[in-house]
């Protein structure tokens, strides 16, 4: 599905990266996720000018530009995290961008998890105590909570690390600590903002290996902010963010 401008600045992905997962099934995908001419300012600085863009359900969207192209803005937007000054934000049938700021934090904690360049980790709590956080926001007992967070250790290859605090991990580790952290809920959607920006290659290929399994296993859209192409490649589809505007490649998932 074309979504935005029809003018393509790049072409879908015909292969991805040694190691990388399977990409989604061939089958007709619903949109989940919409944004429709969606304006922002930052005071006189103008972040996003009409951008548009459809996200359909179970799919891995990457999208690319520039530094100050927009793209987080988009982001955070979808997100429900900023309110555009002008335009419709669109969640599985419910309009987000006029919801109020209880009912929208209310949507970010229940149905979207997020994932950031520096994974943003408690640094007072171990790597359990951080995995398990979302759920006891919650309200969820501690003891289901910690029950349900502990299989993430293994999943993500952490199972000798549970007890460590941010300072005693890795970059790596921390980051699939912030994975495990945005999916132990089981969101609808993972937004994830440079997720590999700093890290090293191999590294980062590691992220994004688990992070794309793990969504494909559990079934969840991701909304993927990146400016490195290798990490794009993950992806089933690309968005361009280019002065504010979503140029949309056609297609779906990459087969």
């Amino acid at each position: 599905m074309s979504t935005g401008s029809t003018r393509s600045t790049s072409s879908i992905r015909s292969t991805r990266p040694a190691g990388a997962a399977e990409s989604a099934p061939d089958t007709p995908a619903a949109p989940v996720l919409q944004a429709r001419d969606v304006h922002r300012a930052f005071g006189t600085t103008q972040a996003l000018r009409g951008a548009t863009v459809t996200v359909n359900r179970g799919e891995i969207l990457a999208i690319m530009g520039p530094s100050g192209s927009g793209k987080s803005t988009l982001l955070h937007c979808l997100a429900g995290i900023y309110k555009p000054d002008k335009g419709e934000i669109w969640f599985d049938g419910t309009r987000v961008d006029t919801l109020g700021e209880a009912k929208r934090t209310e949507l970010r904690r229940d149905s979207f998890g997020f994932v950031f360049q520096f994974g943003q980790l408690v640094p007072e709590l171990t790597a359990l105590d951080n995995i398990a956080l979302p759920l006891l926001l919650a309200k969820m007992s501690r003891k289901q909570a910690y029950a349900q967070a502990a299989p993430w250790l293994e999943r993500l290859e952490l199972s000798e690390r549970g007890t460590h605090r941010t300072g005693e991990l890795s970059g790596g580790q921390a980051q699939r600590v912030a994975l495990a952290r945005a999916m132990v809920h089981r969101p609808r959607v993972l937004f994830a903002d440079e997720p590999t920006g700093s890290l090293d290659t191999l590294t980062g290929e590691n992220v994004m290996n688990l992070l794309v399994s793990t969504a494909r296993a559990e079934g969840t859209t991701v909304v993927l902010v990146t400016h490195d192409a290798r990490v794009a490649a993950y992806a089933d589809r690309e968005v361009v963010v280019r002065d504010g505007r979503a140029l949309t490649t056609p297609g779906s998932a990459v087969a």
